[in-house]
């Protein structure tokens, strides 16, 4: 159990050093941008068609779900085949959407973003956020929790497995169709952008601390 928590610290601080503040800052302005320009509320409107809801509404659920359910599947296939490699990104994917929900719903705390309209709204509420502490609770919100932990745990994989094509690939597009089904139900695009940027950063943190504590274990074996 140990592992689970394998550098944490070490990997919160990577989080946050210069180059990850920096693209956490594009995010931000991003953000702003996405907002003054009214390209969130243009995209609100754009995508509450009934054939777009219906493709990408599941990823509400799905991206409630496969982070709990994958891990448990790859923990015990490991823990069967004796994958010690298998093993290793079952940590490193649970360490990296914890992550990704403790500091997703951190920045949700102090933002207290309006979330989207229940229905089809005329009024552009993508502008109003409730700064302070709890003004907005920590659910919904900037940036976007389903993004943030479906990229962690997908740049993470895609970072400890850089050979493996299927791996890879099957990764990020389950992040991706996450992140655009949440951007068209229960997120604002740049909740979406945001979330996507943060996952990112943490996957990769993580990510390359676990594939060096793989590559140190089998030197010494």
């Amino acid at each position: 159990m140990s592992t689970l928590f394998y550098k944490l610290f070490k990997n919160i601080a990577t989080i946050y050093n210069k180059h990850n503040l920096f693209w956490q800052i594009i995010f931000i302005a991003l953000t702003y941008i996405f907002i003054m320009t009214g390209f969130d509320w243009f995209y609100y409107q754009s995508t509450q068609r009934a054939t777009i809801q219906s493709f990408l509404f599941p990823a509400v659920i799905l991206g409630l779900f496969i982070p709990v359910f994958i891990p448990v599947i790859m923990f015990l296939y490991s823990k069967l085949t004796k994958n010690t490699r298998m093993l290793n990104a079952v940590y490193a994917t649970i360490q990296a959407g914890l992550l990704g929900l403790g500091i997703s719903s951190l920045y949700k705390v102090f933002t207290g973003r309006v979330g989207l309209p229940h229905t089809l709204a005329s009024i552009d509420t993508s502008h109003i956020f409730h700064f302070g502490f709890l003004r907005g609770g920590a659910f919904q919100g900037w940036p976007s929790s389903h993004t943030s932990v479906a990229f962690a745990m997908s740049v993470a994989l895609f970072t400890l497995y850089p050979e493996n094509k299927i791996v890879k690939y099957t990764a990020l597009i389950y992040a991706l169709y996450i992140g655009l089904g949440i951007s068209v139900s229960i997120h604002w695009f740049s909740d979406f952008i945001a979330g996507t940027i943060l996952g990112t950063i943490i996957g990769i943190s993580v990510g390359k601390s676990f594939l060096e504590r793989y590559k140190i274990e089998n030197i010494v074996k």
